[in-house]
């Protein structure tokens, strides 16, 4: 070894002992990975159609904060009327739903040729990170 390695390495055992341990709660950590794995899911499924910036609607309305808004309510998109009728709020458990199966959920909406994602993981991922579009985390 050069004296420049010898030297660093009481360096970098110094600052490993004396570094304070952080725990992470396993909850959170999850929730990110989640999420960051569902952007990729969403990427791959979703943003054909569907945007995660606010205002900016393509042939899907964008879907920032769309956990806790009613359904079909944005103003600047053109819902199908079925969409329109839709007489509910978006939560976790109705968008696992509307996912999965766009007809069942909501018969006649505009989501063709989308006709669902079946893997409950991979729909599990798609909420874990549009929910982190409406928290901010």
């Amino acid at each position: 070894m050069r004296r420049r390695e010898l030297l660093a390495i009481p360096v970098v055992a110094a600052l490993a002992v004396n570094l304070p341990v952080i725990a992470v709660p396993q909850e959170a950590v999850g929730k990110d990975a989640d999420a960051t794995s569902g952007q990729q899911v969403f990427n791959n499924a979703c943003r054909t159609c569907h945007t995660t910036k606010e205002g900016d609607n393509r042939l899907g309305p964008h879907l920032k904060k769309i956990i806790g808004r009613r359904a079909g309510s944005l103003l600047d998109y053109g819902y199908s009327s079925a969409m329109k009728g839709a007489d509910f709020i978006w939560d976790e458990e109705k968008l696992d739903r509307f996912i999965a199966n766009p007809d069942e959920m909501v018969p006649g909406n505009n989501m063709k040729p989308y006709g669902g994602l079946a893997s409950p993981d991979s729909r599990a991922k798609v909420i874990a990170f549009l929910q982190s579009l409406t928290t901010g985390r």
